[in-house]
């Protein structure tokens, strides 16, 4: 197993399935945790429960879709554990929507807080960034190959793709970057769409199931440690065979 001991993670929508999943992996292998979310009470009680000394892991209120947030979350990051080792942004919403009558400000939210947001939190952590740390974005299996009445949130994740290659190679030698796309992870947010076509999507996925929060997990440590010390700039797919391509 890897060991994060003496290291720090600042993670972003950190009271999600998947985000609870990375925080509680990187926790167990010695990682200080930085968890911040829009939802301070949940994210706070989540640090709690996570680490009830309060030692290690704090829960921090930030609005992935407001820069100020970012700037205030990161310096707090730095001034209680020092510099930040690994930056995971786990922050976004998908809600269905059809282009023919998705609103202005619909449109904006999701690019907000799925692309936007996610430069934010980069941007802010890059003077806090030891040497050798590590940037992982959550981008989506959507990113890809599109998604039905999610084009607004398929098109951020997109962008979160090409701008993490950007970063990379901005960042690069000090810093690497790279980004992960889940497909169908078992938690609330793919329950509305297994209701509608879930026997149909389970066939299509080779391995012929959901994939586990835990699962992404595993392979942001991964990407985080030093046994992926020359990796930078790639996507990886986590979806069990449903979508296979670039």
């Amino acid at each position: 197993m890897f060991d994060f001991a003496g290291s720090t993670l600042f993670l972003t929508g950190a009271n999600g399935t998947i985000s609870r999943a990375i925080a509680r992996l990187f926790f167990d292998l010695g990682a200080s945790c930085v968890l911040t979310d829009l939802d301070e009470p949940g994210v706070k009680a989540f640090a709690h429960e996570l680490d009830p000394a309060g030692e290690r892991a704090i829960g921090l209120r930030q609005d992935a879709a407001v820069s100020t947030d970012a700037d205030r979350c990161l310096a707090a990051a730095k001034e209680r554990f020092g510099a930040v080792d690994a930056v995971v942004t786990s922050a976004g919403i998908y809600r269905d929507q059809m282009v023919h009558d998705m609103t202005d400000e619909q449109w904006r939210q999701s690019l907000d807080v799925n692309l936007t947001g996610v430069f934010y939190t980069c941007r802010a952590a890059i003077p806090y960034l030891s040497d050798g740390a590590a940037i992982v974005n959550i981008a989506s299996m959507a990113g890809h190959k599109g998604s039905y009445m999610h084009s607004h949130y398929a098109a951020a994740k997109g962008a979160v793709l090409t701008f993490s290659r950007s970063l990379a190679l901005e960042l690069a030698p000090r810093v690497r970057v790279n980004a992960v796309s889940p497909g169908l992870i078992d938690g609330p947010m793919v329950q509305p769409l297994l209701r509608a076509r879930g026997p149909q999507l389970i066939e299509q996925t080779p391995l012929k199931r959901l994939g586990q929060p835990e699962e992404v997990a595993r392979v942001v440590a991964f990407l985080c440690s030093d046994w992926a010390s020359f990796v930078t700039g790639e996507s990886v797919h986590i979806n069990g065979g449903l979508y296979i391509g670039s």
